[in-house]
């Protein structure tokens, strides 16, 4: 495909963005910004979900990650589906009951507000090196593909630079985001949802033509094929089926359920029993969607072989290798449109639940804070903006990062290590009566990470060969839940001692 050819398939693609976003954001206030004034469809939620979970990453670094881990992945799929059931019948009602934007407000409201702003910190910090890296992936296949095959007037090299690539991208994101929030992003991202759902389901179709086999062969193949593995029993492997299930529940509790980004847009369906079913639904074909994309990365594995064409060396690009430069001109559109949704997908409402958790939790809005709508209105833009320099700042700093893993693996491993300990300070909130808080929340976080960091780097020789895989979300929540407790206790027997 011509860089002309699929710049234009981009063009018509954001117009459309463009209009839906206007018919969604032109009459929205702060409440519409932040919760869509809580009249969201939840059939309309749940579909906007699919693309917001799987986005850049899930499209492009899983299929490749089959090439080398087999169906590994849907180890920590199947754990989910557990873990989704706890935001249901846990998480969600907690946060209807206590109608909060920012649900950080809980640790607030449960603990002081050391530990709401420590909440805050950690989604913050996660979120934007997370949806930087997703972003960053998706980027560069435009860059590798498009961008440097484009000679610019003015410029001594041919190509364009990619700090120039990256900053077009969120120029773009910002034209559709900045003002309608989450009242347009429930509408954008079932639209990106959509082509993302079907670049995937229509590469299938396209590869398995080019192969020459049908529906009931294309099963036999992918099920008869090494590649197909699910489950591993090697307890020392960091695929062992154990590890991958139980992190993966804690990590949809975690990047579902306690994470600002998606519960916003569940906080903005019209009650309680809306927000549920809209979860039951999004979890199963969240299942069936995984699904389709290890079965994709399975065929262009095969493809591969078949054709006799290298793997690269670095799996994330497998497929826009072949999409793009091997398979028929409409598997390569397939593929355009799919990563043009998840990469406007993977940044879009990140910004809005950036600035929402930063303005609530840090600047108190909600508060008697004595900010009328139109100053509110100003100060949040502002922040909106901020958010959109640091994305951008994250992504052209990624490039100096020696990357060892699978795009997939990265944002999952930093996940545990930012994620752990607010799983670890909602669990304490929820499950015991502790009155923890203080300076010691935040202390007590960094160090349990740290601590995580030695072990995930010292455990081979330390345990008989065990490593330490995504089981580092759940280590740190119970360190850092440990911690704290213990030392509000102390500082309990402490004050009666006193008196």
């Amino acid at each position: 495909m011509s860089p002309t050819l699929i710049l234009g398939f981009v063009a018509v693609y954001f117009t459309a963005l463009l209009g839906i976003a206007w018919l969604t954001g032109r009459n929205a206030d702060n409440q519409g910004y932040f919760l869509g004034n809580r009249r969201s469809p939840w059939p309309v939620v749940a579909f906007g979900l699919i693309g917001d979970s799987l986005s850049g990453v899930s499209f492009i670094s899983v299929p490749g990650k089959v090439s080398t881990q087999q169906f590994a992945y849907f180890q920590v799929v199947l754990g989910y589906v557990v873990g989704y059931i706890v935001i249901i019948h846990a998480l969600l009602p907690l946060y209807y009951r206590l109608r909060l934007t920012s649900i950080y407000g809980y640790l607030g409201t449960r603990f002081d507000q050391v530990t709401q702003k420590t909440g805050s910190a950690l989604f913050l910090l996660s979120r934007l090196f997370g949806s930087a890296a997703r972003l960053y992936l998706a980027v560069t296949v435009f860059q590798t593909f498009v961008f440097d095959r484009i000679q610019l007037p003015g410029f001594a090299h041919p190509g364009v630079p990619f700090w120039l690539t990256a900053t077009a991208v969120i120029a773009l994101i910002l034209i559709y985001t900045l003002r309608g929030g989450i009242k347009t992003l429930v509408w954008t991202d079932t639209f990106q949802s959509a082509f993302l759902v079907l670049g995937v389901v229509l590469t299938v179709v396209f590869i398995a033509k080019a192969m020459g086999w049908g529906p009931a062969q294309l099963a036999q193949e992918v099920w008869n094929s090494p590649l197909s593995k699910v489950l591993v029993w090697d307890w020392r492997s960091p695929s062992f089926f154990w590890k991958q299930f139980l992190s993966g529940a804690g990590f949809a509790i975690v990047m579902t359920g306690l994470d600002q980004n998606s519960m916003q847009k569940n906080l903005s369906c019209r009650s309680l029993r809306d927000a549920q079913k809209n979860l039951y639904a999004f979890s199963g074909v969240m299942m069936a969607v995984n699904l389709s994309i290890l079965v994709l990365g399975a065929l262009l594995t095969l493809y591969s072989q078949a054709q006799a064409i290298a793997l690269p060396a670095r799996t994330d690009q497998l497929f826009p290798l072949l999409a793009l430069q091997h398979l028929q001109l409409a598997a390569g559109i397939t593929f355009v449109v799919g990563l043009t949704a998840a990469t406007f997908n993977s940044a879009d409402s990140v910004l809005t639940t950036l600035t929402t958790s930063f303005c609530v939790d840090f600047l108190r809005f909600g508060a008697s804070d004595g900010r009328n709508e139109e100053a509110a209105g100003l100060i949040r833009r502002r922040v909106h903006l901020a958010f959109a320099a640091a994305l951008l700042g994250v992504m052209l700093l990624l490039p100096l990062v020696p990357v060892q893993y699978a795009v997939i693996d990265l944002v999952l491993k930093v996940a545990g290590y930012t994620y752990g300990p607010l799983l670890g300070l909602f669990a304490l909130g929820v499950f015991t009566r502790i009155p923890a808080g203080g300076w010691t929340v935040p202390v007590i976080a960094i160090a349990s990470s740290t601590l995580c960091a030695v072990l995930e780097r010292s455990a081979k020789t330390w345990l008989h060969g065990y490593e330490v895989g995504f089981e580092t979300l759940l280590l740190n929540a119970v360190f850092t839940a440990v911690g704290v407790a213990i030392l509000a206790r102390k500082s309990a027997a402490s004050c009666a001692g006193s008196q």
